[in-house]
């Protein structure tokens, strides 16, 4: 049986964490695809051509240890606005998608060029005040020392960037379901999400 999920939204609203519980709920694989761009994008700090890069991706890239910090994230929008960067990479999603047992994968196009055909289609969102509110609180236990006005700019500005890009913009499909965390526990998040699954899948499982 195949069975997909695509899960897309904005920067720090939660969808890669829904998205690991979600997959592990159901046992289903999970896939970031941000986690592809990031790589992508620590890469290129160290001085490779995006495409070139896209192109030669091996999990192996996915396992760097600086995947998560803030000037690679940057960096990740950045590249993830060159169409060349995204077509290398969507081969690897699709077949990832079309795994038997179930797949889960998160980003900012899986709905609506990835997997258009997705079984369960949701646009995971919040308030960009939420959102910035959470990225700085996850960056400064980890060290970070920008400011909440910094993290906010920030937000605000890869939001630009992935809604107004040409190629494959930040938006919901057209089927999507649109659930807003901004008000939301994740345990909250996760009952309404579970429940949209759950009606989805075939009566077997």
């Amino acid at each position: 049986m195949t069975f997909t999920i695509a899960i897309d939204g904005p920067a720090a609203a939660g969808k890669g964490t829904i998205s690991k519980a979600i997959a592990a709920r159901f046992g289903f694989d999970h896939l970031d695809t941000g986690l592809l761009y990031r790589a992508v994008a620590a890469l290129v700090l160290n001085g490779a051509d995006p495409v070139a890069a896209a192109s030669t991706l091996t999990p192996d890239h996915l396992e760097a240890g600086n995947l998560r910090s803030a000037e690679v994230a940057q960096m990740a929008s950045k590249v993830a606005a060159i169409a060349g960067v995204r077509r290398a990479l969507v081969a690897f999603q699709r077949e990832f998608a079309a795994r038997p047992g179930g797949a889960v994968l998160d980003g900012r196009d899986i709905g609506t060029v990835i997997c258009p055909g997705a079984d369960v289609k949701l646009f995971v969102t919040a308030s960009a005040d939420v959102r910035a509110r959470r990225r700085y609180e996850e960056q400064a236990a980890q060290g970070a020392t920008d400011s909440y006005e910094t993290v906010l700019a920030d937000v605000r500005a890869r939001d630009e960037r992935d809604m107004n890009r040409a190629d494959a913009p930040l938006k919901p499909a057209g089927d999507a379901i649109l659930v807003d965390t901004s008000d939301l526990s994740i345990d909250e998040a996760l009952e309404q999400v579970t429940r949209l699954v759950r009606d989805r899948l075939p009566r077997d499982r």
